[in-house]
């Protein structure tokens, strides 16, 4: 056993015969020495440094590669689109319309509409829809593609593009959502306010068409017979409560007495519940 100690202590690297340290010659230069069986120095082998810059360049080279988009022009999730208009024209213009083409629900670029529903009403109706119409959910919460900050941006961008502080022209509106009034009463207001247009029994006149139309009022809520008659179509020629400005406007019975009659129209189908007057819709 000694003398495979004193052998083994005479093989170790760096050591010559009798274990003695090898030192580098100093003509030689540093790989060359170790060849030749000086002490080596430390980092890794050759081999392994090699093999990372290989690998870096590898990395570094396929990032570059022809056809890889650069990151600038990679797509943006949908999830992370901020911008108003792009959230309004995919999800709103196509029922709602844009300032310069109407659509088939009433109007969020008007600044009557906006001055009389509030940031609540309209967040609320964006998120979850309104139940029973044709005004589906947008909220993730709720079904829907849009994250909460995004209906924010989509509630926030209307407003500050639209609003106009002088769109009631100093006059106090009806209440946004109310009661539905007396339809009896409603007929009598029908008669005064609306009839010119929508024909004596609202089936349709000549600049109008019809109000009571069954597909109309079974995919409408309570609340948006009220905002209709608030609000009107201007870019169709139907004036709001103020009317024309050849008449008096209609007072809040009057509105409330009108959405009364118009849902006295609506079918009733066993089985089906229709919107309430709690739905508020946008």
């Amino acid at each position: 056993m000694g003398v495979v100690r004193r052998d083994a202590d005479r093989l170790r690297p760096g050591r010559g015969a009798g274990g003695r340290a090898l030192r580098t010659h100093p003509d030689l230069p540093a790989p060359a020495a170790r060849r030749a069986g000086g002490h080596r120095e430390g980092g890794p082998p050759v081999s392994v440094r090699g093999l990372a810059g290989a690998v870096l360049l590898v990395t570094v080279a396929c990032d570059r590669l022809p056809g890889r988009p650069r990151p600038e022009d990679r797509p943006t999730r949908p999830s992370q689109v901020k911008d108003f208009a792009t959230l309004y024209d995919h999800n709103c213009a196509g029922c709602h319309g844009t300032e310069r083409r109407p659509g088939a629900a009433v109007a969020l670029a008007d600044p009557v509409y906006l001055a009389l529903a509030d940031d609540a009403t309209i967040r609320r109706a964006t998120a979850v829809g309104v139940p029973g119409t044709a005004m589906p959910a947008f909220a993730r919460r709720a079904g829907g593609a849009l994250t909460d900050e995004q209906v924010d941006v989509v509630v926030h961008g209307m407003r500050a593009r639209w609003a106009r502080a002088a769109a009631l022209g100093g006059t106090a509106p009806p209440p946004y959502a109310a009661t539905p009034g007396d339809a009896g009463r409603g007929a009598a207001a029908y008669a005064t306010y609306c009839a010119s247009c929508h024909g004596p029994s609202g089936t349709g006149g000549k600049p109008a068409g019809s109000i009571v139309d069954r597909s109309y009022l079974e995919l409408v809520s309570d609340q948006g017979l009220r905002t209709a008659v608030l609000v009107g179509r201007p870019a169709l020629g139907m004036p709001g409560w103020r009317g024309d400005g050849k008449g008096p406007a209609m007072t809040a019975g009057d509105v409330a007495d009108v959405v009364a009659w118009l849902i006295a129209h609506r079918p009733q189908v066993t089985g089906r519940p229709h919107p309430s007057r709690d739905d508020h819709d946008g």
